[in-house]
């Protein structure tokens, strides 16, 4: 498949007096079909609220982190095989002190820089070449999510695998791009309608979200950190070159409520939530960013990927603090078979050899010792 790439001229005539000469300044946008991407399935927020259950429990994180933000500075237990990672997890957190993930807005700008920067340092390093389509290092956990797609949406492991994932990005930023602050997340709660105005979305940080053409097109990002970038991996099961776009629609990133994930976190059933928050916020923060975002196999070609992705965690780990069950039991489907294979907390989770597998049981509890953190709120 070859993408459609088009070039837009934004021509802005310079003020001129009777002493000057005038000269056009143009800026060529290159736009990209957005057909290609697809989208990610839904469920409307009134069908959600129409299903919601009386509230019970306490919803957060809390009480809010004000201390140190430079505490993290661990990714998650990475040991040489499974056992050795369980018989050493309950010893590797201190649950009153754990790692703590910094809500953007209390994330210094800093701390900010250096985290984009340590993304853009796996995207400069080379690929082991253990990934299909992946030419740098940022690429091979691309490619992980590509070939595992089938396995890991619309089933029960989503929510633990993208824990898992999660960390596991985390890991290759600390030990191979040596980044040791505090790991960030985003309250998308809070730019619901607006994603673009946000200043994650500045060329400091992520660079623009341009919104979606009237004629269905999204616009290649061509400046801040990862401006110019070439993507390998996508669409959909593909490797075709193509460029880093986005396309927001803030009709649909408005649906990215506090009202629509409370809606989803007062299910009492681990796989009635997870179905909720999967088809709910976290689609319509995918499809609401647009373009390689919205495209379900290789949507971690966009960075923003894992910030979104620290946020559905978020959501995740607020619903298991209203009961303490939740981070000891599961249910669901592990996969799409008929009859299916019903998850279990001994359900493996893989990364297809980028890091050690490790199972449902181990990701379930972020403060058990394979993993050590919580959320500033």
């Amino acid at each position: 498949m070859r993408f459609a790439f088009t070039t837009q001229a934004l021509v802005g005539a310079v003020a001129v007096s009777a002493l000057t000469v005038p000269r056009v300044v143009e800026k060529r946008a290159t736009l990209i079909d957005l057909k290609q991407f697809g989208s990610f399935p839904t469920i409307s927020p009134e069908q959600a609220h129409a299903e919601a259950e009386p509230v019970t429990g306490n919803f957060g994180d809390g009480p809010q982190f004000t201390g140190n933000k430079s505490n993290n500075h661990k990714g998650p237990a990475v040991a040489e095989d499974e056992v050795t990672a369980q018989d050493a997890a309950a010893s590797t957190c201190d649950r009153n002190n754990p790692n703590v993930r910094f809500e953007w807005r209390n994330y210094s700008a800093d701390d900010r820089k250096a985290y984009v920067n340590a993304v853009k340092c796996l995207m400069d390093k080379p690929s082991s070449g253990n990934f299909q389509g992946a030419q740098n290092r940022y690429e091979d956990l691309v490619s992980v999510h590509q070939q595992l797609t089938p396995k890991i949406h619309q089933s029960a492991v989503f929510l633990p695998w993208h824990r898992y994932y999660v960390s596991v990005f985390e890991s290759l930023m600390r030990e191979e791009c040596g980044f040791d602050r505090a790991f960030p997340w985003w309250d998308e709660t809070l730019d619901a309608g607006k994603f673009a105005q946000s200043d994650i979305f500045t060329d400091p940080y992520f660079g623009p979200l341009p919104a979606k053409t009237s004629d269905g097109q999204g616009t290649c990002i061509q400046s801040g950190t990862f401006g110019g970038l070439t993507l390998h991996i996508g669409p959909g099961s593909g490797f075709t070159d193509h460029c880093l776009a986005r396309a927001v629609d803030e009709s649909l990133t408005a649906t990215v409520s506090a009202s629509f994930v409370q809606d989803c976190n007062s299910r009492t059933s681990y796989d009635d939530m997870r179905g909720c928050q999967e088809l709910g916020p976290h689609a319509y923060g995918h499809n609401g960013v647009g373009a390689v975002m919205a495209e379900v196999q290789a949507s971690p070609g966009d960075p923003i990927f894992f910030m979104h992705h620290l946020f559905v965690d978020h959501s995740f780990r607020i619903w298991q603090n209203a009961n303490a069950s939740r981070t000891t039991t599961i249910n669901g489907c592990s996969d799409t078979n008929n009859p299916c294979t019903p998850i279990t907390m001994d359900t493996v989770l893989t990364s297809n050899g980028l890091r050690p597998d490790t199972t449902v049981g181990q990701v379930m509890d972020t403060l058990g010792g394979y993993l050590c953190y919580r959320y500033d709120y």
